[in-house]
């Protein structure tokens, strides 16, 4: 879903830990996806749907302790995911309406896919305190993310910079789930901790890059601080 925003400029700092070039490798290997939406007159929009649907279905079965399945239909949504975007440059369907659509569910699919693994955590854990407060804060954390990317936008500035934007944390979280699913619980438990600390780390990373551009750019448009919080 997310790859359905408008591409930003190259920015030099703050990269991510998956290189741009492997994401465009992989996005290459989804072009006969592509292509097969276009001729059955899929529409970018209704991707992003069926992506957010089967993510929801996978966070059920998470939620359910069927984690090797709800890892492998996790991937699944994932693909399509990518899909939704690379459709909307092929077909020069992009619209405000359809990155307002992609980001509004890619921000419910996270939540619900978190709410998955604290039902399992509540579920089969003695003592899930400790794994339930990672999921949050893994979550919180994710959406702040997401939030400072909006929010720069919104005053002109181009903020998609950090070590974990959304692609990173998913497959930290998609390797954890299928860890667990083969027995090695900590693996779980450590993927969500790594991803709580990583989107705390890319927030500051976003906060920093923000002040250092509109202190080089003055020509940043720049809203009231009494502005209501989005």
């Amino acid at each position: 879903m997310s790859a359905s925003h408008p591409q930003a400029g190259r920015l030099p700092r703050g990269g991510s830990l998956i290189s741009n070039r492997l994401k465009e490798a992989g996005r290459a290997l989804l072009a006969p996806l592509v292509r097969l939406a276009q001729r059955l007159g899929i529409t970018p929009n209704r991707v992003t749907v069926i992506g957010f649907v089967v993510v929801a279905v996978a966070a059920g079965l998470v939620a359910m302790g069927q984690l090797l399945a709800g890892a492998i239909i996790l991937v699944a949504g994932s693909l399509l995911d990518a899909v939704d975007g690379a459709l909307a440059r092929a077909t020069g369907g992009s619209t405000p309406f359809g990155g307002f659509l992609d980001s509004t569910l890619d921000r419910a699919a996270e939540a619900i896919l978190y709410a998955g693994l604290v039902i399992y955590f509540l579920r089969v854990d003695a003592d899930p305190i400790w794994p339930v407060a990672l999921a949050l804060a893994a979550l919180c954390g994710s959406f702040m993310v997401s939030y400072t990317r909006a929010k720069a936008e919104a005053i002109g500035v181009s903020a998609s910079v950090g070590l974990a934007p959304r692609t990173e944390r998913l497959v930290l979280v998609v390797a954890g789930i299928a860890l667990a699913g083969l027995g090695i619980r900590f693996g779980l438990i450590g993927a969500i901790g790594i991803v709580a600390a990583l989107s705390v780390a890319t927030t500051i990373q976003r906060i920093s890059h923000v002040q250092r551009e509109m202190t080089e750019s003055p020509a940043v448009v720049r809203v009231d601080s009494t502005e209501e919080n989005l």
